[in-house]
């Protein structure tokens, strides 16, 4: 795997490699046509769980709350993912626990965020707060397959749904790797992010020492994010996401093609899965906090266990909070995967447990329009700015699209007064709707 022009991560090799179809591959592969969707890997893996819910899928029980102060100030959120696979180190269920950490990479325009095994408690909690940066998993599942032990592995939906799948046809996988901890996920971006971040903070991509994407500081909403940028020359530069040409998430901006083809917000064939608590009184608390949803009764034992010595600060809550919690990225992955599954097929398409269905709202299908072309049009303006070296090109045009973005979701911007008009004759308000997806 390396970078291709657009900053996003493909398979190298030659034509007769890439040309190969194997069985193996096409059962292992999360968006091949002939993997198991995650309804039949969460029958298979979590046969146990008790409940089933058709946004979250299989579990047990969920909650909402933090980890102590400590992990809680090193997480992005409420330090749960933290906790969680500490818990399992700490206890001796786990050798290592695979997950994603790294800091700058000499010689090259982005920062390296990569994949490793972590198998102290200080490795562990270095890899700790959100990598917004295109990984892979191929060299720690080598190690896992070189080196005996049991292993944790945390990762986004399509991460974990890869692993399941590769867990399903190979048993020494299967008995090695026991734990899987998942992400909530609104989609993936390229590593192009990072050089537009840098630009908008003054500083060239080559500065780039080290990227945190969410600086964390308690006295502001947790949903406020703040980029923090640390250079070669030790200067520390930061940046409201809000005042960035493409600092707003639901746009779509450098997000991968393949997440306009994922149904999967809540990491559904995890073990136990975590996400932002995207409501209130929990999104403007700038501690951070986290929404848990434990699927295997081991999971949720867990967790209660630790409530009841007060090692976490957690409740449990009812699954239609969870759901809430994660809204527009539910209106992406099901309402808005089932108008874009009408659109002309792609080469490879997945077979998804949603259904084509033409959105018949015009302002949402607009919506879903406009965030397909940023998508695309993202990853080709900026290649053509840094070819140039002519950031203003890309920014310049960012800004417009934007613009036109707003128009669509807020009502605001350049398709504000025609989608006015739209809303009066429906006998609309024309507020936003809840959440920019």
């Amino acid at each position: 795997m390396d970078f291709d022009r657009y900053g996003q991560l493909k398979p190298q090799g030659g034509h007769r490699f890439l040309r190969q179809r194997t069985q193996a591959f096409a059962r292992a592969c999360p968006f091949s046509p002939h993997a198991r969707n995650e309804d039949d890997l969460a029958a298979r893996f979590l046969a146990d769980a008790v409940q089933t819910d058709g946004r979250l899928g299989r579990f047990t029980a969920s909650f909402v709350g933090h980890a102590d102060a400590r992990l809680r100030a090193k997480g992005s959120s409420g330090g749960m993912v933290s906790w969680f696979a500490l818990s399992l180190l700490q206890s001796g269920e786990i050798d290592a626990v695979a997950h994603v950490a790294g800091e700058g990479r000499p010689g090259h325009s982005e920062p390296m965020f990569a994949y490793r095994l972590s198998r102290t408690e200080d490795d562990l909690l270095a890899g700790a707060r959100s990598r917004y940066f295109p990984v892979e998993m191929s060299q720690v599942l080598r190690e896992i397959r070189r080196t005996p032990g049991r292993y944790a592995v945390i990762g986004l939906p399509c991460f974990i749904k890869a692993i399941q799948l590769i867990r399903a046809q190979d048993p020494l996988m299967r008995e090695r790797i026991t734990w899987t901890l998942g992400l909530f996920c609104g989609h993936m971006k390229s590593a192009r992010m990072a050089d537009s971040f840098a630009w908008q903070l003054g500083a060239r991509p080559t500065r780039l020492d080290h990227l945190e994407y969410r600086h964390k500081d308690p006295s502001r909403p947790a949903h406020v994010y703040t980029v923090e940028a640390r250079l070669k020359d030790g200067e520390v530069r930061r940046k409201d996401w809000w005042t960035l040409v493409d600092g707003d998430w639901g746009a779509g901006f450098f997000q991968n093609a393949a997440c306009d083809l994922c149904d999967d917000v809540a990491a559904e064939t995890a073990d136990v899965a975590f996400g932002d608590a995207w409501a209130e009184p929990y999104a403007t608390d700038g501690r951070g906090t986290n929404v848990v949803v434990a699927r295997r009764p081991a999971a949720a034992n867990r967790l209660r266990e630790a409530m009841a010595a007060g090692d976490i600060s957690l409740e449990e809550v009812e699954p239609a909070f969870v759901v809430a919690t994660q809204a527009a990225g539910f209106r992406q992955r099901r309402e808005g995967l089932a108008h874009r599954l009408t659109w002309p097929a792609s080469p490879v398409r997945p077979a998804k447990r949603v259904a084509p269905r033409p959105e018949p709202d015009f302002r949402r299908r607009r919506l879903y329009e406009i965030r397909a072309g940023i998508s695309r049009w993202s990853h080709r303006m900026m290649w053509l700015a840094r070819r140039l070296n002519w950031p203003g090109l890309y920014l310049g045009w960012a800004r417009v699209v934007l613009a036109i973005y707003h128009g669509a979701a807020y009502g605001r911007g350049p398709l504000a007064p025609p989608l006015a008009a739209y809303d009066r004759l429906r006998g609309r308000s024309g507020d936003a709707p809840s959440g920019p997806a």
